[in-house]
């Protein structure tokens, strides 16, 4: 993949998903890793690209096997500095499979978790079909642009049923279960509003006030806090409300790349299953 396709498809992803919206404190965004080359060639060739939540070795195999060219990895894969690369680690021995291959690698993570119409959006969307929406805003604005940040805060005009939104959520996602802690006023409180974020949402939550937390995961004292205060809880397991957005992902990067193949990855799961 020639430097400039690589810089092509990066400019794509950063439209929707500028940098600057990243948490820069910790997170590691942007691209991980560059197999371009140089290519005196004018003649823009077709590439494939590989949306996924995590590259696993299994997804690594499915990007070599696909002939993929680039992989948008929603989580880092390489998140620490390395002192040394070795295959015994396998999420080093993925990244010398890619490097070998020549396929780039970029994460764009906590800059889609800020983005107005970005994750956290789109999950408030999921959980309030059929319910009017008073207001809806970032937990943590972005300094930037008070539209971007981290989790939303969402008022109802009318008070919502826990079954209700439990539906909703599991249509929203594509899964058949979620985990609820139910409040300890009962099921049948109204709730008005709802806390959202995508991923873990533990730190995001502290401080907020909200009738309903919805998010991937909480540690079971943060989940017990909520229930014993009179909230309620549902989680979806962390990747598990990320992972549907990337079809919104693949149509805002196809209609971009219009020359290009963007698919999504067969292989990508959440680690933890419910039996």
């Amino acid at each position: 993949m020639s430097r400039n396709s690589v810089k092509r498809v990066v400019n794509a992803i950063q439209k929707f998903y500028p940098t600057s919206l990243a948490d820069k404190t910790w997170d590691n965004t942007g691209l991980l890793v560059d197999s371009s080359f140089e290519d005196s060639s004018t003649i823009s060739k077709t590439i494939k690209i590989l949306l996924t939540i995590d590259l696993t070795q299994s997804v690594a195999e499915e990007a070599v096997n696909k002939n993929v060219n680039f992989i948008l990895a929603y989580h880092p894969f390489i998140f620490r500095g390395l002192k040394s690369i070795t295959p015994k680690d396998p999420q080093q021995k993925s990244l010398i499979k890619l490097i070998q291959n020549r396929i780039s690698v970029y994460s764009p993570h906590t800059a889609v978790d800020s983005a107005f119409g970005g994750v956290n959006d789109f999950l408030v969307e999921g959980i309030t079909q059929n319910y009017q929406i008073e207001s809806s805003e970032p937990i943590e604005k972005n300094d930037q642009d008070p539209n971007c940040g981290m989790g939303r805060l969402v008022k109802l005009k009318t008070p919502a049923k826990l079954t209700d939104l439990v539906k909703n959520v599991k249509k929203g996602l594509n899964i058949d279960h979620v985990q609820v802690a139910e409040s300890r006023n009962g099921i049948d409180q109204g709730i008005n509003t709802i806390a959202i974020c995508a991923g873990s949402g533990g730190g995001v939550f502290k401080g907020i006030e909200a009738d309903l937390y919805y998010t991937g995961e909480l540690s079971h004292h943060e989940a017990l806090y909520f229930k014993e205060v009179g909230s309620s809880v549902i989680c979806c397991n962390h990747s598990n409300t990320e992972r549907a957005f990337l079809k919104v992902i693949q149509e805002q990067l196809q209609k971009e790349l219009s020359k290009d193949e963007v698919i999504i990855s067969e292989f990508d799961e959440d680690p933890f299953a419910t039996w």
